[in-house]
Order: structure tokens, then C-alpha cells, then sequence
């Protein structure tokens, strides 16, 4: 699906313009707390509100869970609304994504009926304002919602969004912790997109420009520049973009159980896992289990390590490690208990996009070193 992607302009005309060209006059607007600290946007909406009516809904929470969709499309129905707005970060990006898909589903969702039926695509209009750097979610086919305590995978091409405006000015509000934990997603997306085996020369390419992206607009996005800001919103969709082709890797797999356990924010999670991944996947080659052979992800290395400005793939995984002690970021410390939990809790779906084997054993080495 080719996407339409705008950057802002003096009053949000873009928005305007999409209203227009779908001749809508009731628009959904999904959108997370961090909506109320966007004062340009929050002025454009009441003058939004006299050309075209909007219905928000916002009773959600960060990783959303299955009943807030299903209250999403009850209230999508009976306002008979014609396309959403989709505001905030990953979580207002997945309820939009989902409202859309399940919106035309028959029954009304009770009892997790929507998981179980098959996908139909629509052509409801979605437009996404992202307001952190890092998910990419307004570029992928991919949702991610929890029903009773266990998380739900969802994928469609229909609900990639039509349209995509970046502002950098979003992010002006976001709490230093979020930057720096959201643009660690974003870069792990795209190093895991590299080398996963699904990768394509489309998708590498995606994966070079997010990644030089991130490094060089860096420090002009944590000292809150205008264009550091807009830049490092480009970087976390392209690399969107590269998982869109080939999903994310071990690095992911392994952080969502951090998370869970340890309450650290998402990109701080993939970052704990990755800085330890990369050198044991250097080091250990010879278990590839990528298709196109060990000389080719000795050459993906080498490529990572040439667009991160390192002579070798070493020197690359040194580099990462580098990034995550600068940017301060804690390591909590686990009980057996919790070796035990995240040893078993890994997502086995992600590990099989991994280009290199990891075993049982594998797995709880790397936990205790990632967490040591």
C-alpha cells in the first residue's frame, strides 16, 4: 500500500486538505494523553470542530487491551463515522489500527469474537500523527493489543495508514526518558531489520537511512532542536518501513518480557537486549540459519558496521554499547524467578526472523548478561 506522507505547515492545513479529498463529516479522533500537551494541534482541532464533527475516544490505555477496541469500534458504529485520526504513540497508533479492521466485523466483539474472525480489508481513511520517535507504527501492517493478559499479534495491509503527517513539533513536550527510549526502538528496528532473514534490498535500504538518520540527528533531538526533532521523526518511519518488509528480530523477542517484569519502557527494553545480542551474533556466525548463507550475514555485519561509521562489526556492536551507557539508561537487576520467567516468556515467532540459532541455554546466557 503506498502511503501519502505531509509535514506540517502553519495550521495544520494538510489536515484540512484529507478532510476534503474523502468529503468526510464525521471524523473519529483517537488519541492518548499525550494529546493535551500538543497546544498547536489542540488550538487547529476547535477550529477543526466547525467544519467537520469529531467523535474522540481515548479510553485507552498504554498497551491497549482487546475491550478498549472493541469499545473503539461500538463508538465508531453508533457515530457512524467516516475515517479516523489517529494522534499520539504506539498504543493510539494500534487502537486506530485495530478500530479500523475490526470495524466492519459482524457481533459486537464480546468474548475476544473479533480475534477469531477473518480480516476483511475496508477503505476507511486513517491519518496518523505520530508523537514519539520510535514505534513506527504509523508505517506497518501491524497492531499489538493484549487480550486477557496475553498479547495479540495483529497484521493486515488494510490497516496501514493512509496518510502519515510528521511534525516535529510533537515532540517538544515528550519527557527526556521517552525520547531516549523511543529512538532506541526506532534504531533497533532498523539494525534488526538488517539482519533478519526476511530482509530485501528495499528493506536495507530503509534500514541504512534510519540508522544513519539516528546517529547523526542524535544530539540535535535530545537538546529538543526543531531539527533534530523532525529529522529523528523521519528516521523512526523509515525504519517503520524496514520491520513493514521484514518484522523485528531476537532483540524484540527478548525485550517484551523486560518490560513486563521491570516496568522499563519499551525501547529501553530493545536496547538492553541488542547491545548484548550483537557481539554474541558477531562472534557467533557459524550457527546462521539464514537461508542465503554464513558469507552473506558476515557481509550484512559488515554492512551495519560501514553505515555506523566502524571499520568493523565489532567495532559496530562496541559502538552500541557506547550509544547506551551516553544515553544513561538504567539495568534492572533479576532474582532467579525472573531468569526463569523472561527465559520462557520469549516470543518464538520473532526468533524465527533471527538469522543466527539461539538455543534454551542460548537464551538464558544472554538474559544474565543483559541484565548483569
Amino acid at each position: 500500500m503506498k502511503q501519502k506522507v505531509i509535514t506540517v505547515t502553519y495550521g495544520y492545513r494538510e489536515i484540512d486538505t484529507w478532510i476534503e479529498e474523502n468529503r468526510l463529516k464525521k471524523v473519529m479522533l483517537v488519541c492518548g494523553s499525550s494529546a493535551k500537551y500538543l497546544w498547536d494541534f489542540t488550538e487547529y482541532l476547535e477550529g477543526m470542530k466547525e467544519r467537520v464533527e469529531v467523535v474522540p475516544f481515548s479510553d485507552f490505555q498504554p498497551n491497549p487491551d482487546y475491550e478498549s477496541v472493541a469499545a473503539g469500534v461500538k463508538v465508531f458504529r453508533e457515530r457512524e463515522c467516516g475515517a479516523i485520526l489517529a494522534v499520539g504513540g504506539g498504543s493510539a497508533m494500534d487502537v486506530a489500527k485495530c478500530i479500523k479492521l475490526y470495524s466492519n466485523m459482524k457481533g459486537n466483539g464480546a468474548d475476544g469474537d473479533y480475534l477469531r474472525q477473518e480480516i476483511v480489508p475496508n477503505e476507511i481513511p486513517i491519518l496518523a500523527i505520530p508523537t514519539t520517535a520510535g514505534t513506527g507504527s504509523e508505517a506497518t501492517c501491524f497492531a499489538v493489543i493484549y487480550y486477557k493478559g496475553e498479547k495479540q499479534s495483529v497484521m493486515s495491509e488494510s490497516c496501514v495508514p493512509g496518510t502519515v503527517l510528521l511534525d516535529g513539533g510533537t515532540l517538544k513536550t515528550l519527557p527526556v526518558y521517552q525520547k531516549k527510549s523511543t529512538m532506541m526502538d526506532g534504531f533497533c528496528h532498523a539494525l534488526e531489520s538488517f539482519w533478519s532473514v526476511n530482509s530485501t534490498d528495499e528493506s536495507k535500504a530503509y534500514s541504512r537511512e534510519a540508522i544513519e538518520s539516528v546517529l547523526r540527528n542524535m544530539n540535535g533531538y535530545l537538546a529538543n532542536t526543531k531539527e533534530g526533532n523532525q529529522n529523528m521523526l523521519f528516521a523512526a518511519y523509515t525504519a517503520g518501513k524496514a520491520i513493514h518488509i521484514t518484522q523485528t528480530t531476537a532483540g524484540h523477542a527478548m525485550s517484551y518480557k523486560i518490560t513486563s517484569l521491570f516496568g522499563v519502557a519499551h525501547g529501553h527494553a530493545a536496547i538492553l537486549c541488542n547491545r548484548v545480542l550483537f557481539p554474541w551474533m558477531v562472534d557467533n556466525v557459524h550457527k546462521c540459519v539464514d537461508s542465503r548463507g554464513e558469507k552473506y550475514l558476515v557481509r550484512t555485519f559488515r554492512e551495519i558496521a560501514n553505515v555506523m561509521g566502524c571499520g568493523t562489526a565489532k567495532e559496530a556492536a562496541w559502538k552500541l554499547q557506547e550509544i547506551f551507557h551516553r544515553l544513561g539508561l538504567c539495568v534492572p537487576s533479576a532474582s532467579k524467578a525472573q531468569y526463569e520467567a523472561l527465559k520462557s516468556g520469549v516470543n518464538p515467532v520473532r526468533l524465527k526472523n533471527h538469522p543466527i540459532e539461539l538455543a534454551a541455554d542460548d537464551i538464558d546466557m544472554l538474559y544474565h548478561k543483559i541484565l548483569s
